[in-house]
């Protein structure tokens, strides 16, 4: 199978970990004990609990493949305490929504750690894409559901470095 690089900082690797951890140790766990407790019901070919813990136990193990391919195929994105001059992963930028004059906030991330409520932007949305490698005061167009819109850049913060570092 041919899995693709997913970019991580430490929180979002440590995350991931944690979330492996309790999938193998308490959902597994919970599985097997219901797919035990089914085989002593007797013939498991017409054993509808049996069935159902089996079904289960697909739903878990699924989730437990794709963690351990993104934490297998992790690149970190080592913090430093230089200011960026470009826009990168990793890094702080606050731009000026020219249509609407409002001023937002993000922090360059993978794919897999994006989430917009927490202000983490992936670097593969339309916004990402269009910051990735622009300077501050630079002005991107932005194709949206609501038609081209226009933000400056304003502000780029501290600065991450994407190193080739594997996680282990």
């Amino acid at each position: 199978m041919n899995e693709r690089e997913t970019v991580l900082t430490k929180e979002g690797l440590a995350k991931l970990e944690e979330e492996l951890y309790d999938l193998k140790t308490v959902h597994r766990r919970e599985v097997n004990e219901r797919i035990r407790q089914a085989k002593e019901f007797g013939d498991i070919s017409e054993n509808a609990e049996y069935e159902d813990a089996k079904q289960e136990q697909a739903f878990v193990e699924g989730p437990i493949l794709k963690v351990e391919g993104l934490i297998r195929n992790a690149r970190i994105i080592e913090a430093t305490d230089a200011t960026a001059d470009e826009v990168m992963l990793g890094a702080t930028v606050r731009v000026k929504d020219l249509d609407g004059g409002e001023s937002r906030e993000f922090v360059i991330v993978g794919s897999t750690e994006a989430d917009p409520t927490h202000n983490r932007l992936s670097n593969e949305s339309p916004l990402g894409k269009a910051l990735i490698g622009r300077r501050k005061s630079d002005v991107v167009d932005v194709t949206t559901p609501r038609g081209v819109r226009q933000y400056k850049i304003e502000l780029i913060g501290a600065k991450k470095r994407a190193t080739a570092k594997k996680a282990s």
